[in-house]
């Protein structure tokens, strides 16, 4: 059975990818930004092992959430699931001076990568909308163009998978994948999303734990445990390491080299 941290999993799709795993008998742990949230999802799945808090819309928040996995041990897999949506009226930015979108969809998974100890296996929620993503490094932070929140939060999930597919280039012996859960009714996708909810979780978790041929790959994108194609720029090799030296300069923090 395997040691799995789901980040961003007090509710929607993260609380769901933990129970599926937890009910197939591996070690979940859970995480919540606050210590009330964090109650909460211990209340609605006590079947998982612990709940990490930690705020991942600051880099001392991203940092912290990293310790306490560290300290909680090794995991097997780790899904990075937390996420901002689309919805967002205006640019908010962090106490770094960052846009609070890149900050949670793109530097949060990037950083716990680089920081933590290094599992076998990664998992990054994307989106169907990474389709509609620019990977254009001019300004990710909308500091100087007027935000356009769906715009935005394309380019973040286009991002995520350049992260996904670097990792798996710069870490061979860890199989690193993205996946879109498809546009599920959860809080972020909304009442009228068309997708199963049921479906939504399935593929993050079958990546983190399956031994089928099929989900042991790596540098591969997912939908519905099925390879699915990703724009060219996520292949380019320069756009991958870009945003790696890109989110090690804001963060300080590099990528450590394949061991």
């Amino acid at each position: 059975m395997a040691h799995v941290l789901i980040t961003g999993s007090a509710d929607g799709l993260g609380l769901m990818a933990g129970r599926l795993l937890a009910g197939q008998g591996h070690t979940v742990t859970l995480h919540a930004r606050d210590t009330a949230r964090a109650a909460h999802t211990r209340a609605v799945l006590p079947a998982a092992e612990n709940v990490l808090v930690g705020d991942l819309g600051s880099l001392e928040g991203i940092r912290s959430v990293a310790a306490q996995a560290d300290a909680a041990g090794r995991f097997d897999a780790v899904i990075h699931n937390v996420g901002i949506g689309y919805r967002e009226p205006r640019r908010v930015e962090t106490v770094d001076g960052l846009s609070q979108l890149f900050t949670v969809n793109v530097l949060a998974p990037y950083l716990l990568t680089a920081l933590m100890t290094r599992p076998d296996r990664l998992v990054y929620l994307s989106s169907g909308m990474a389709r509609g993503g620019d990977a254009d490094l001019s300004d990710p932070q909308w500091a100087d163009r007027r935000w356009n929140g769906a715009q935005a939060y394309s380019d973040s999930k286009l991002f995520d998978v350049l992260l996904a597919l670097g990792v798996a280039r710069h870490w061979p012996d860890v199989l690193s994948n993205s996946v879109e859960p498809g546009w599920v009714p959860t809080r972020m996708g909304g009442p009228g999303a068309p997708d199963d909810l049921d479906l939504g979780p399935v593929t993050q978790a079958w990546l983190a734990v399956s031994e089928d041929a099929a989900a042991h790959v790596t540098g591969r994108h997912f939908y519905h445990q099925e390879q699915r194609s990703v724009p060219a720029e996520a292949r380019d090799t320069k756009a991958q390491d870009a945003l790696l030296d890109y989110c090690a300069e804001l963060t300080g923090t590099p990528l450590r080299a394949s061991r």
